[in-house]
């Protein structure tokens, strides 16, 4: 088995880089069969981006502080028998079709979620469409979300949405700091949908939409959907497997 690294800047990964490129050899990207993340969440997010479209397996390891939701349990051991022994999670990201106040069309892609957020210090108002019908017709706040089911135990489980299990082909929106309408919080949509957001008073209220690794500013309205066309392939042990995180972190105090 050919692995490539990817390895986050901090010294405990650098460290777990020397010690298994020294047991298990390294290999450039373009010739391996799986990437082997060592990092936190982020890093792994961000080495998903890197590889759309190369159909590489991401293996990752938690070599840092944080959570690392992502990840598997750091060992030096084993490495290529974990790797073939885990099990795939198959990761759809969601799409959001931006257009911004100059006409211009801008576009992004996040696994975990997208997020459309007040510009200035008045909060943003919006107009909230799925499949076409208006289901908000002024929503007042911080800003709304999109979650996948992956990543409604990050953001949008901070925000007061519901953390979803990996096979529920759903989608959650929702409210950041909603102020109007005042006992609406989140909606659970069928992956299918289609959200329209619209900017109200544009002027005056700027939006930005952040998605993944991208930051786009000054936006008219956003289109969001599941680009199933997309895929990210996340490798896991088969006891560390995504789907039981994410139904053990809905009873965790």
């Amino acid at each position: 088995m050919k692995i490539a690294f990817a390895t986050s800047p901090s010294p405990l990964a650098q460290e777990a880089l020397a010690v298994l490129e020294k047991r298990y050899g390294s290999t450039p990207l373009a010739e391996a069969d799986v990437v082997v993340v060592l990092g936190g969440d982020g890093h792994v997010l961000k080495t998903l981006h890197t590889l759309m479209d190369k159909g590489k397996p991401v293996y990752a390891l938690r070599r840092t502080s944080a959570i690392g939701f992502l990840c598997n349990d750091f060992s030096p051991d084993l490495l290529i028998e974990r790797i073939q022994k885990a099990q795939t999670v198959v990761l759809h990201p969601v799409k959001v079709e931006c257009t911004k106040t100059d006409g211009s069309i801008e576009t992004g892609l996040a696994i975990n979620e997208v997020t459309l957020l007040r510009d200035s210090a008045q909060s943003a108002k919006l107009r909230v469409c799925v499949d076409g019908i208006e289901r908000i017709n002024r929503y007042s706040g911080d800003g709304l979300l999109l979650s996948t089911p992956a990543g409604s135990t990050a953001y949008n489980h901070s925000a007061g949405g519901p953390i979803m299990p990996l096979d529920s082909n759903t989608l959650v929106m929702t409210a950041i700091c909603g102020f109007r309408p005042r006992r609406w919080s989140y909606a659970v949509l069928p992956q299918s949908s289609v959200i329209q957001v619209e900017v109200i008073e544009i002027d005056k209220r700027p939006v930005r939409v952040e998605a993944g690794p991208d930051n786009i500013r000054d936006v008219a309205s956003a289109r969001m959907w599941l680009d199933c066309t997309t895929a990210f392939s996340l490798l896991f042990d088969p006891d560390q497997h995504l789907g039981e995180r994410i139904i053990r972190e809905q009873f965790m105090l």
